[in-house]
This record gives C-alpha cells, structure tokens and sequence, in this order.
C-alpha cells in the first residue's frame, strides 16, 4: 500500500506536517513528520527525520492527548 497523504499543514516558510496512512510490515501506520517542500533533487518533496509513525489503534488515545493539550494551552485546564 502506497502512503495516502491525509493532510498537510505549513508548519513555517521552509516546512509542512504531512499527516499520512499507511503500511509497514504488514501493520497500519498514521505518520506525522516535518517534510520540505521541494527541497529534494528536482525540486521533490523530501521529509525530515522529525516525526513520529504509530499503529492506527493508538489514534484515539492520541487524538484525545492532543485535545487535552489544546484545552491546557487555551487556559482549560485539562489532565
């Protein structure tokens, strides 16, 4: 299975988070890392080693860490 690029978010002027699914060793993967846009020969998209990769049944206990942490960044508390 080829990776499937969910989203892309700029991160700044010289780097994007790439959120994507895929396969690795037989087990579903989401991977979020730092990619540079055009930064590869040719002018390719390249990424970082900055990231993280995990299997797809961690996705809601991060997704609710993630919410935690908004709600603890915006003055809601949170634990």
């Amino acid at each position: 299975m080829t990776d499937q690029t969910i989203a892309t978010i700029e991160k700044n002027a010289r780097e994007v988070i790439r959120v994507s699914r895929g396969q690795f060793n037989g087990h579903d993967l989401v991977s979020v890392r730092i990619w540079v846009p055009g930064g590869g020969k040719d002018g390719a998209d390249i990424p970082t080693k900055s990231g993280l990769a995990f299997r797809v049944a961690l996705l809601d206990d991060l997704i609710a860490a993630l919410q935690r942490a908004r709600d603890a960044a915006s003055g809601g508390g949170g634990t």
